[in-house]
């Protein structure tokens, strides 16, 4: 009876760890849809709003503000950004069947291992960059976009709840950095950063098309190994330290895990940009806007990097009763 009543709380305990986990991608999701309306929203704008000549220009017809090249920079580092989180929240998605449904079952253990890590990621980047993502969307409005009649605003308020639904961003990175990372010694990150390198290969026969994703994409893959490779030498020895340094950590490794999915799908859009049927527009616009994250948003990844490897002595440095 007691191993029945055993037997009983550890499946409980799995649904409950399994609803739990559904929800946070389901949150992460939202994020994505949130950063996703907000772009389109700012992009109508941004198309119909007249405002100055272009850059240049002395003299002709006022443009609209897509003409302006920081509207221009903005609208694409909302669109790269919520292009790689939603690449990424697929992946997690198709991890997440592979760990019910393939019928081996070490690739069902290990599809399951992968989805435990990427869940916090999932929850906590996306979210984040959501909130990011919005945030620009008002700025591309200008001083409208503080004026509740464009709706722009209503973005940002609606992303900045998801960092909280099911727990917090700092709780996730929690998560990543103790039973994801620490506990397990770094062994699926270490092995999810392998396969990242895996498309080195590619990316350099792509030439020099496709020769800034690879140099970006390298460094940023080599900051969150260093950093990885931290946190699993940290963790047993002072977790506090690991703590202290685990929101930049889980920041690090949704800008790169971002990084690795554009990238990807840069080599998929060349490969069917041969065909002779290709929808090229589609396919040239996934490329630019991969080469943009690559250029843009991955070199963030270094000074994360540097944060999480140099930054938790600061972090731990003043006495609570001296705030």
């Amino acid at each position: 009876a007691i191993g029945y009543l055993v037997g009983e709380e550890n499946r409980g305990l799995e649904y409950m760890f399994t609803m739990m986990n559904h929800a946070r991608l389901a949150v992460g999701v939202e994020g994505i849809a949130v950063g996703e309306r907000a772009y389109q929203h700012a992009l109508e704008y941004a198309k119909a709003r007249v405002q100055g000549r272009e850059i240049g220009q002395r003299s002709g017809d006022r443009v609209t503000i897509i003409h302006h090249p920081d509207v221009r920079r903005m609208l694409l580092s909302m669109r790269a950004q919520n292009e790689a989180m939603r690449a990424l929240a697929y992946f997690a998605a198709a991890t997440l069947d592979k760990s019910k449904l393939h019928p081996n079952p070490g690739e069902r253990r290990r599809s399951h291992g992968l989805l435990d890590l990427l869940t916090p990621i999932v929850k906590g980047w996306c979210t984040e960059q959501g909130v990011e993502v919005a945030s620009t969307g008002v700025q591309v409005h200008g001083g409208m976009g503080f004026v509740e009649e464009t709706g722009a605003a209503q973005y940002l308020r609606d992303a900045r709840i998801t960092t909280i639904y099911e727990g917090t961003t700092g709780i996730q990175a929690n998560d990543l950095v103790g039973r994801k990372v620490g506990h397990e010694k770094g062994a699926t990150a270490l092995a999810v950063i392998a396969a990242m390198r895996e498309i080195d290969a590619r990316l350099a026969a792509g030439g020099a098309e496709l020769a800034s994703t690879r140099a970006n994409l390298t460094e940023a893959v080599g900051g969150l190994e260093a950093a990885t490779r931290w946190i699993v030498d940290a963790f047993p020895k002072n977790p506090k330290a690991a703590a202290g340094v685990s929101v930049p950590y889980l920041k690090l490794f949704g800008t790169v895990a971002g990084g690795w999915m554009m990238a990807r799908a840069a080599l998929i859009a060349r490969e069917k940009l041969r065909q002779p049927d290709a929808d090229r527009e589609f396919l040239e616009a996934k490329l630019a806007t991969a080469r943009f994250y690559a250029e843009h948003e991955l070199p963030r990844a270094l000074p994360l990097a540097r944060e999480v490897t140099g930054g938790a002595a600061s972090v731990l440095a003043l006495d609570p009763g001296r705030f």
